[in-house]
């Protein structure tokens, strides 16, 4: 037997730590299933082709863009000619920062559609063809601690991301019923490319500054990996999660509960 999962946004980051997670899971088997009893493959829905070139076999690059119904509609049909589609990660996120005064109001609403449009395309395919295969299914929506306590410049991203969780619980409370389950992970910083990417055009006495701020936000100390993040959607993803539906999960090492306020202004 084979599931199949779509990931949107899965070519680097979280997006690749969650396809790497659900390959290695081999589908979660349960207590009694034989290792490979269960085959997973992944379709990962990437507007750069070059954010795919380390996909394995079982991987089904998709190039295109996730808040495209068409692209998300084949995204749909290629998880099911694969096997038995399961679970949807809505993990694409557009990052740009605006603010209404110094903005055209346009251009802010474009920037809060671009992100929301990602999480309500997947999340309409998935209801639809979970409905139309007659099979349960899971959705995660991958949102952000600014989702609840934004930061200045932010707000296109924050409304978005903060729309996408009464998104997602407004699916749980609607879809329910017919065996789909709509959960959320809400991480706080993480190692992905793009921040190693950041540290890394910094100068090392501003880089170690960003670090030490960054440690002082987290009560871990630090800030989490992928894969950390990866972990959480899997699980809301498995059977193991089967009755959890409508929650927001955080994934930020405290960082929400802790609240402080990186660029606090008077």
């Amino acid at each position: 037997m084979t599931f199949s999962y779509v990931v949107t946004g899965g070519g680097r980051g979280i997006g690749k730590a969650v396809v790497e997670r659900l390959l290695a899971d081999k589908g979660g088997e349960k207590d009694g299933e034989k290792d490979g009893e269960k085959d997973t493959v992944v379709v990962a829905v990437e507007r750069d082709p070059d954010a795919l070139a380390w996909a394995g076999p079982r991987v089904i690059p998709l190039i295109g863009d996730a808040a495209d119904e068409e692209v998300a509609a084949w995204a749909a049909d290629l998880a099911q000619e694969a096997g038995i589609l399961r679970g949807w990660v809505n993990n694409a996120a557009v990052f740009r920062d605006a603010s209404v005064h110094t903005s055209p109001i346009a251009e802010v609403r474009a920037l809060i559609a671009a992100n929301l449009d990602l999480a309500v395309v997947g999340c309409a395919t998935a209801v639809r063809h979970f409905l139309a295969a007659g099979t349960p299914g899971a959705i995660v929506n991958v949102t952000s601690h600014q989702a609840t306590r934004a930061v200045p410049g932010s707000l296109p991203y924050s409304t978005a991301k903060a729309a996408t969780e009464g998104l997602t619980r407004a699916l749980a409370v609607e879809y329910g019923r017919h065996g789909i389950r709509v959960n959320a992970v809400a991480p706080g910083s993480v190692a992905t490319e793009r921040y190693e990417a950041f540290l890394e055009s910094q100068a090392p006495r501003a880089r170690q500054a960003v670090e030490e701020q960054l440690a002082m936000l987290h009560p871990l100390g630090r800030v989490a990996t992928p894969a950390e993040v990866a972990s959480v959607v899997a699980h809301l993803l498995s059977d193991e999660a089967a009755f959890v539906n409508g929650a927001t999960i955080p994934v930020d090492g405290g960082r929400t509960v802790l609240g402080l306020d990186p660029e606090a202004r008077e």
